[in-house]
C-alpha cells in the first residue's frame, strides 16, 4: 500500500484500485504491480539503499537514450518512466505497462525449443544495439583485456573476505590467467538479464525490463543465468538461436565464460553482504560458495580418472604397437631354409659307342624329337654317376633337313636291341609302367623321402 501510495504521488491522475507484488532483486528493491480505476497497469520500484538508487537514475538515462528509431529496431518492447518521486536520498520508480507476463525458469525451460529460440533471438538482438548510444550516455564501456583486469581486481577484493574456498580461488585464477580464453569481442550487454526482467506473451518474448546495468562489455555475462539454471540442453537451444540471429562470428569460450560468471556472481554477493554488514547476505553466499566448492571437487575428480583411463588406454595402445612392430622385425630378420636338393644318379647310356663323339658316348632317350614351326628341338638329360662326375649328355638327334643329325652319325636308333628297355628306367613286365631304376646301387630303389628335382638343359649348338 505504501508504494501505491507512492505511485499516486509519482503520476498525477494515477488511482490505484489493486496492488500485487513483483519478483525483483529482493536485496535491492522493493517492487510492486498496480492497477488503475481505467485497468491499466503499472510497476513500481523503490530502492533500499542509495547505491540501488543510483541504479534506477542509470536506467532512466538508458531508457531515455532509446530513441523511437532504436526501439523500432527491437524485437521487444521496452519500459517507459511514468514519473518519480523522492524521499530523502532515495527515489521511486513507476513504470508504464508492459504487454506480458513473467514466469519462472523451471517454467520456460520446459515451454519447448519455441521459446528458448525466442530469449536467443532477443538476446542477439540486445547484444547487436549500437555501442555509440552506450558509450555517448557515459555508460561504462570495456575493452576485453580492461574486463579481465576488472575481474581480476574483483577476485583479489573477494578473496580479503577470507570466505572464498582455495578450491573456487585456484579455478577462477587459472581461468583468468588464460589470456586466450578473454579474447572476445566487446557487445552491448543487459547486464542483469534473468526471467524476471523478460515478458512473455505466449511463446513470444514481448518486452524486457531491468536495464540498470547497461554497459558495453562481455556478452558472456548475459548467459551466466542460463548456466545456473542447470538444464544444458535449454541453454544449447538458446544459444543456438543466439548464434543463427547473431551477425558476429562464433566466440567459442563464451558458454565457458558464462559458467565462469554464474560462479563469480557468488562472490559478488558475498562482497556485497560484507560491505553492507548484512550478515544474512554473507550467511547465504558463505552456503552456495560451500556447495559449489563440493561440485568443482566432484567434477575435477571425475576429470582425473577420466584422464587417468585415457592414459592407460593410450598405453596399452602403444605397447601393443609395440609388440606388433617388434613381431614385424622379427619376421622381416628370418630367411627361408634353402631347399635340399638331390640329384639321382643315371647310369651310363648303353648305345655302343661311336667313333668321333665324345668318350661317354650318346644314349638312346627313346623320344621323339618335337618339331615346332620347322625347327626341331630335343631335350637331353645330363646323366651323372655316384661320384657326381658327368656320364653323357644326349644331343639333339635331327638338324635341318638334308643334313644328317648327330644321332645319325653315331648309330641309327633301329641299330639299338629290339624291345630292351631304356638305361635309365625299369620296366615292370606287369604293367608296362616305369621307374627310376636304383642308381645307388644299394637296392632300395631310391626310397621315398628323398628329393628329386629336375634341372633345365641347354641344348647343344649345332656343329
Amino acid at each position: 500500500m505504501e508504494l501505491a501510495a507512492m505511485a499516486s504521488a509519482a503520476v498525477p491522475g494515477l488511482t490505484p484500485t489493486g496492488v500485487a507484488g513483483s519478483p525483483d532483486d529482493a536485496a535491492d528493491f522493493d517492487a510492486a504491480l498496480l492497477i488503475d480505476d481505467a485497468g491499466r497497469r503499472w510497476r513500481v520500484r523503490s530502492p533500499k539503499h542509495l547505491e540501488a538508487s543510483m541504479r534506477l537514475e542509470t536506467e532512466l538515462l538508458v531508457l531515455r537514450t532509446f530513441v523511437p528509431a532504436v526501439r523500432a529496431e527491437l524485437p521487444f518492447a521496452l519500459p517507459y518512466v511514468a514519473g518519480t518521486v523522492r524521499q530523502g536520498d532515495l527515489c521511486t520508480f513507476v513504470y508504464s505497462h508492459l504487454p506480458g507476463a513473467l514466469r519462472s525458469i523451471d517454467s520456460l525451460m520446459t515451454a519447448g525449443s519455441s521459446v528458448a529460440a525466442e530469449i536467443g533471438r532477443a538476446m542477439a538482438a540486445i547484444h547487436a544495439i549500437p555501442r555509440d548510444l552506450v558509450t555517448s550516455a557515459d555508460l561504462p564501456s570495456y575493452s576485453a583485456n580492461e574486463f579481465r583486469q576488472r575481474r581480476l581486481n574483483e577476485l583479489d577484493q573477494a578473496a580479503t573476505t577470507g570466505k572464498i574456498p582455495s578450491v573456487l580461488l585456484r579455478r577462477w585464477e587459472h581461468a583468468l590467467e588464460d589470456v586466450s580464453l578473454w579474447r572476445f569481442k566487446p557487445t552491448v550487454v543487459h547486464g542483469d538479464l534473468h526471467e524476471d526482467n523478460i515478458l512473455l506473451t505466449g511463446e513470444r518474448v514481448s518486452a524486457v525490463t531491468g536495464w540498470t546495468d547497461l554497459r558495453v562489455g562481455d556478452p558472456a555475462d548475459d548467459f551466466a543465468w542460463l548456466i545456473a539454471a542447470n538444464d544444458p540442453r535449454f541453454t544449447e537451444a538458446v544459444h543456438g538461436a543466439y548464434l543463427a540471429a547473431s551477425k558476429d562470428p562464433e566466440d567459442p569460450h563464451l558458454i565457458r565464460r558464462a559458467a565462469l560468471s554464474a560462479e563469480f556472481a557468488l562472490a559478488q554477493w558475498l562482497v556485497r553482504g560484507v560491505a553492507a554488514e548484512n550478515s544474512t547476505m554473507v550467511d547465504e553466499a558463505v552456503e552456495m560458495l560451500g556447495t559449489l566448492e563440493e561440485d568443482v571437487r566432484a567434477q575435477e575428480a571425475s576429470d582425473r580418472r577420466d584422464s587417468e583411463a585415457r592414459a592407460a588406454d593410450a598405453r596399452a595402445e602403444a605397447a601393443a604397437g609395440a609388440q606388433a612392430e617388434a613381431a614385424a622385425r622379427a619376421a622381416a630378420t628370418v630367411r627361408p631354409a634353402a631347399a635340399k636338393v638331390t640329384v639321382v644318379p643315371m647310369a651310363p647310356a648303353t648305345a655302343p659307342a661311336v667313333s668321333g663323339a665324345d668318350d661317354a658316348g650318346v644314349a638312346d632317350t627313346g623320344t621323339e624329337p618335337a618339331t615346332e614351326n620347322g625347327t626341331d628341338s630335343s631335350t637331353a638329360t645330363e646323366n651323372r654317376g655316384p661320384d657326381g662326375t658327368a656320364q653323357g649328355m644326349a644331343a639333339p638327334d635331327a638338324g635341318r633337313p638334308g643334313e644328317p643329325g648327330p644321332a645319325e652319325a653315331a648309330a641309327p636308333a633301329a641299330d639299338a636291341p629290339a624291345g630292351k628297355p631304356d638305361a635309365g628306367t625299369n620296366e615292370d613286365s606287369a604293367s608296362g609302367d616305369t621307374a627310376p631304376r636304383d642308381s645307388d646301387g644299394d637296392g632300395d630303389g631310391n626310397k621315398p623321402g628323398t628329393e628329386t628335382t629336375a634341372l633345365p638343359l641347354t641344348p647343344v649348338p649345332e656343329k
